[in-house]
């Protein structure tokens, strides 16, 4: 593998593809990296695990708020792959591979969840994670129906007199919305519509038809994109359940909480957590007893993302403090975790069910609800 990255491969019985998905020539069309269940190939090609050197100024520009450092990120973590198979053949699932529509973090994009994005197509899930366009991704563009024209979309910072909230609560409707909208685009391949794809990449979306079943769906995200999908189960009926890695929760409206249908698992790091919004993941596990609380002890915020695998004291500086647990466990026990609750409410026939104990907060590294009393870092 190309780089400083070594993300693992995924520890499930699928061979793992991958391509990306644009629909539409507005910012209101759709973008996402598809993750999928694949047959192996002989000679694969391996992705990029930063698309192009835009997103390295995009991470420049709103993790750093240094544009300089771009040129340094693309040197250091520009050639970084990640290790599945690029346009992989579609591996065929006569009764169809339940569905997660993923929604990424503040100031990041549709990459840089590949490893837990892999290792859930690797159990035998269609992973969709999206390139939001709420001005809330480091970057990302569409296409415009202008021959070889591309539109960028910066990050944008909390404009200069606004309060932070009413920002970030229209971006979170937003971003709910494309949730919404991927699901729907979702239906309409499986249902045979004609949906082009306009990056002309080799897999062929038709492929998709009678390979995923809809009414095993679910919504995932992390940190802002956790609260997106604690949202998304409001606006769409159609997703049984939502996992919420280390949700931000702050963006969300009070007036909503009692509004939200289905149980939802909270994944949390231990170090990035505050009493309010902790109170307001307890306000839904009250009202639902299948919504569960789990904090993963010797893990920060960015334990959770691909950043984690990345090596070395440079990297260390320049996205934050590291966590103490092996990045390698860590990703274990979020995806087993995340595993035996979608078992649970997308009603899957598999044995993900052996690692239910980690839904109660009982295994090494992993406590129930969150421990603010205590700290392995």
């Amino acid at each position: 593998m190309g780089g400083l990255l070594a993300l693992p491969q995924g520890k499930g019985p699928h061979h793992v593809g991958c391509t990306d998905v644009m629909v539409g020539h507005t910012r209101q069309g759709l973008f996402l990296r598809l993750f999928y269940p694949s047959l192996p190939r002989a000679g694969a090609t391996e992705p990029l695990w930063i698309p192009r050197s835009e997103y390295c100024a995009g991470l420049a520009d709103s993790a750093l708020r240094r544009r300089w450092c771009s040129a340094l990120l693309s040197i250091a973590i520009g050639s970084c792959r990640v290790p599945v198979s690029w346009n992989g053949p579609f591996k065929p699932h006569s009764s169809g591979y339940p569905l997660i529509i993923f929604s990424h973090g503040l100031g990041a994009f549709r990459t840089l969840y590949s490893s837990i994005c892999t290792e859930l197509a690797s159990w035998g899930f269609v992973v969709a994670a999206l390139e939001h366009r709420d001005h809330s991704a480091a970057t990302t563009y569409f296409c415009t129906a202008e021959a070889g024209r591309e539109e960028w979309i910066p990050f944008q910072q909390v404009p200069q007199g606004q309060k932070e909230f009413y920002f970030r609560n229209k971006q979170v409707h937003q971003r709910a919305e494309e949730c919404v909208q991927a699901l729907w685009l979702f239906k309409d391949i499986t249902s045979g519509k004609s949906v082009p794809n306009i990056l002309h990449q080799d897999l062929d979306l038709s492929m998709l038809k009678g390979n995923i079943d809809l009414t095993k769906v679910a919504v995932m995200g992390h940190s802002f994109g956790g609260v997106t999908a604690v949202l998304a189960l409001v606006k769409e009926p159609s997703f049984r359940c939502a996992v919420a890695l280390d949700a931000w929760m702050f963006p969300l409206e009070n007036m909503l909480y009692p509004e939200v249908p289905k149980p939802v698992l909270f994944i949390n790091t231990e170090k990035f957590q505050t009493p309010e919004s902790v109170a307001k993941m307890k306000r839904l596990s009250s009202r639902n007893s299948q919504t569960k609380i789990i904090t993963v002890l010797g893990t920060v915020h960015e334990s959770q993302t691909d950043f984690a695998f990345l090596p070395g004291k440079l990297i260390s500086r320049i996205f934050g403090t590291r966590g103490t647990l092996d990045p390698n466990k860590g990703l274990a026990i979020t995806s087993r975790a995340a595993l035996a609750f979608l078992q649970r409410h997308l009603n899957l026939e598999e044995e993900f069910e052996q690692w239910n104990d980690l839904l109660e907060g009982v295994g090494d590294s992993v406590v129930p609800e969150a421990p603010f009393c205590q700290s392995n870092l």
